[in-house]
């Protein structure tokens, strides 16, 4: 009976491959679980209730439909930067960030419908506060300048609003590519 004897084989080296390795994304800031997201997120909430604190102490803003919807878009757009302000702290403070594709999909569309609800009420808003002053002077009867300093909180709150939309729309595609 032949039994086999030990040898040692030599191991030859990989081959070089002229392919980078695939590298995981790193957390770019405003990306949802980051200091920056958290930074928009409460910067979007301030600007949301400061608008609709100065728009609910005016007695007159049910006089228009857009003071209305402006009322609805800045609440929705605050209980959203609330909810998602508190994601981004627990984030952080687990020192997580949100890789999953069903939350990124979430913030995404949360995210873009209150975007362009935001957006769409100040445009009305402003439209109305123009109106209301210029083209048929009546300033003195209404609260113009409440009307002008809520609207342009509402612009500030999209002005921090559509940065978080547009990096959660790129990390979430970016996620789904690799």
């Amino acid at each position: 009976m032949t039994t086999s004897r030990s040898a040692v084989h030599p191991v030859e080296p990989p081959p070089v491959s002229n392919f980078p390795t695939r590298v995981r994304m790193n957390n770019f800031q405003g990306m949802p679980g980051t200091a920056g997201s958290l930074f928009l997120r409460l910067s979007q909430l301030a600007f949301a209730v400061i608008s609709l604190c100065v728009m609910a102490t005016t007695s007159d803003f049910l006089s228009a439909t857009a003071f209305c919807f402006l009322v609805a878009a800045v609440s929705l757009q605050s209980l959203w930067s609330l909810s998602l302000l508190i994601a981004d702290v627990y984030a952080l403070l687990v020192k997580r960030s949100f890789r999953n594709n069903r939350f990124l999909r979430l913030f995404t569309i949360g995210d873009g419908v209150t975007s362009t609800l935001t957006f769409a009420a100040a445009c009305a808003s402003a439209g109305i506060t123009v109106l209301i002053g210029n083209d048929i002077d009546k300033c003195a009867v209404n609260h113009c300048k409440r009307f002008m300093s809520a609207t342009a909180m509402t612009f500030f709150c999209w002005f921090s609003s559509f940065p978080s939309y547009f990096f959660n729309l790129w990390s979430f595609f970016h996620q789904r590519c690799r």
